[in-house]
């Protein structure tokens, strides 16, 4: 499957990435610093109409992940933290999106896409982080209502979220066909929200653990069926992570910018470093890879966005590549500052600590490989 992007998608990564370096990139470097949830950084991203871009078009937004990506990668370019930001008002609306219904829809996806809701995605516990089936927490339909208790980790935006998108098992034997999906509204009693973790980078985003201790919520706040929340939870992060690795593909193409421009004008033995011919074929391989890994990136949100039955290998191979890619560009570009590139006066800097968690994120690196294995594996 080919794909050639459209007039209206080149104007899209043109405005955001004037919006990304007007409004995101004077305040990265602080918000990065200093903490605390951005929400000029929604603001901005509000005044754009680009809060609810993944939404379907009904809802305010393009009904597009190649759209989605386009924008993640202008923004991540300059400000990962920034794509984060609007990559979580996807995540955490595209339950709602799969499985909701029109009335569950119209109450809360509009204000997603106005920006007037901030939602969060409910799924990974202390225990059953790749192993979504392993979840352990329970929710008991009891008189009209669904009672959860349980321990929920590494919840992004949890503590400034409107509503979270949370996954329960409400039959425990069935194992993942055992799990269920709600939706859980801020101020709920019996939601509480427990430790703020203290993280390597992306300060501004905050990620949380989520206590359920008795958090009764009407039963209406079921979304979809009982015992189909594991394929929701799959299916939603088919459409996720090629905003994962898009945003990968910015901040990899952000370090190399930087490392360019040193090596233009850094000095050494009386010419500038980039006339050296190793760090020439460093900054070569940058270029190579982040093309390669934005080619791939444009082709699995294609897929995606087509409803092709090839879309999981190459979303996997997408996220993997891409971020696999963004770890060793902002690694080198540190190298080509050297010195210079460890000290927080420099974007490299926290450009390299960024990267390390688009690895992780949203299924490990070592999880898609396994995930491109099957499918290679059962075409034999």
């Amino acid at each position: 499957m080919g794909y050639e992007l459209t007039e209206e998608q080149v104007l899209l990564q043109k405005s955001v990435r004037r919006l990304a370096e007007e409004k995101l990139r004077p305040r990265a470097a602080e918000v990065d610093r200093e903490g605390g949830f951005p929400w000029d950084f929604l603001l901005a991203f509000r005044e754009a109409g680009l809060c609810g871009i993944a939404l379907p078009e009904e809802y305010g937004g393009t009904g597009s992940v190649l759209c989605y990506c386009l924008a993640l990668e202008q923004i991540g370019r300059v400000c990962s933290l920034a794509a984060m930001i609007l990559a979580g008002q996807a995540l955490g609306s595209k339950l709602l999106v799969l499985a909701g219904s029109r009335e569950q829809k119209e109450k809360y996806l509009p204000k997603v896409a106005q920006g007037g809701y901030v939602p969060a995605f409910a799924l990974t516990e202390p225990q059953a982080g790749s192993d979504v089936a392993s979840i352990q927490t329970r929710a008991r339909y009891q008189d009209g209502s669904y009672v959860i208790d349980g321990r929920k980790c590494f919840i992004s935006h949890a503590d400034v979220a409107d509503f979270l998108a949370v996954f329960a098992k409400t039959e425990p034997a069935a194992g993942a066909k055992g799990i269920s999906a709600f939706i859980v509204d801020k101020g709920t009693p019996g939601l509480a929200i427990g430790k703020i973790e203290k993280k390597m980078a992306y300060n501004g985003s905050s990620t949380c653990e989520v206590i359920f201790d008795g958090c009764r919520i009407p039963s209406h706040n079921l979304v979809g069926e009982e015992g189909k929340g594991f394929d929701y939870a799959m299916s939603i992060l088919l459409t996720s992570r090629p905003g994962t690795a898009a945003r990968s593909v910015g901040l990899a193409q952000g370090a190399m910018e930087e490392a360019l421009e040193y090596a233009r004008s850094r000095q050494q033995f009386g010419r500038p470093i980039g006339e050296f011919q190793g760090v020439q074929f460093m900054l070569a391989d940058m270029s190579i890879k982040i093309e390669a890994a934005r080619q791939l990136v444009y082709k699995a949100a294609s897929l995606v966005d087509a409803h092709d039955p090839e879309a999981i290998t190459y979303v996997s191979m997408a996220k993997c590549l891409a971020s696999d890619t963004a770890m060793e560009v902002t690694t080198n570009a540190v190298q080509i500052f050297g010195g210079y590139g460890y000290m927080r006066d420099f974007p490299v800097e926290r450009m390299m600590r960024e990267a390390k968690l688009t690895q992780i994120a949203e299924g490990t690196n070592q999880i898609q490989r396994s995930i491109i294995a099957r499918s290679l594996l059962g075409k034999i």
